[in-house]
């Protein structure tokens, strides 16, 4: 297993983190699917590969197309410093270094302040940043400096379990193998017992790692 944890200071432009992928000329795309196949020793007409470049094509479109979640927030002032975790929050993304799939298990903490975040959204957000070539290390930035940006404080941390098909299936071949990084922002930074209490909750149960 590899483990990775990062706080505040590591962080570049958030700008350049938040950027997304897509849309993309799906026509241009099955054409060099229709290429690749050729490549490949195989006949891009036979019946099981007849439509293979469109769809492939139409799965690229749809995966790097995902709309940036807009935040709903809740008042609630009698919640103020209360540890708020939403985990268990599963998403697929593709390796950039192979374009392999990657599964990333996903848990986001923060301290509520005066108002609370809609729990579907954690999901959706994840989702998003899932929606591209990515690396796992990224993803997990990507995820913190934006939930950060929803409850308008940086009392923010995000751990993320994943398992890559870049080395389950090819190189090593190591199936068993996870990778988990985490993000720690604000006071998650600082407070040591509030940083552990983060992460044993967020482990809890996890031992198997991603299915």
């Amino acid at each position: 297993m590899t483990i990775s944890i990062t706080n505040a200071g590591a962080a570049p432009g958030p700008e350049a983190l938040l950027k997304s992928s897509g849309p993309i000329n799906e026509g241009r795309v099955a054409e060099l699917v229709t290429e690749l196949l050729h490549e490949f020793g195989e006949d891009p007409r036979r019946e099981g590969l007849r439509d293979t470049p469109r769809r492939v094509a139409a799965m690229w479109q749809n995966f790097l197309c995902q709309d940036a979640p807009e935040a709903t927030c809740f008042p609630e002032s009698t919640v103020n410093g209360q540890l708020v975790i939403v985990g268990g929050m599963s998403v697929w993304s593709f390796c950039e270094h192979h374009m392999l799939p990657m599964n990333l298990l996903v848990s986001a903490g923060y301290l509520a302040d005066d108002r609370v975040v809609g729990l579907s959204k954690f999901g959706r957000i994840a989702q998003h940043f899932a929606g591209r070539l990515q690396v796992q290390e990224r993803f997990t930035q990507q995820l913190a400096i934006h939930v950060a940006s929803v409850v308008g404080h940086d009392n923010v941390a995000v751990a993320v379990r994943g398992v890559h098909q870049c080395m389950s299936m090819r190189g090593v071949r190591m199936e068993p193998a996870r990778t988990t990084t985490v993000r720690r922002l604000g006071q998650f930074a600082t407070d040591a017992a509030l940083a552990s209490e983060f992460l044993t909750l967020t482990t809890a149960g996890q031992q198997g790692g991603v299915q």
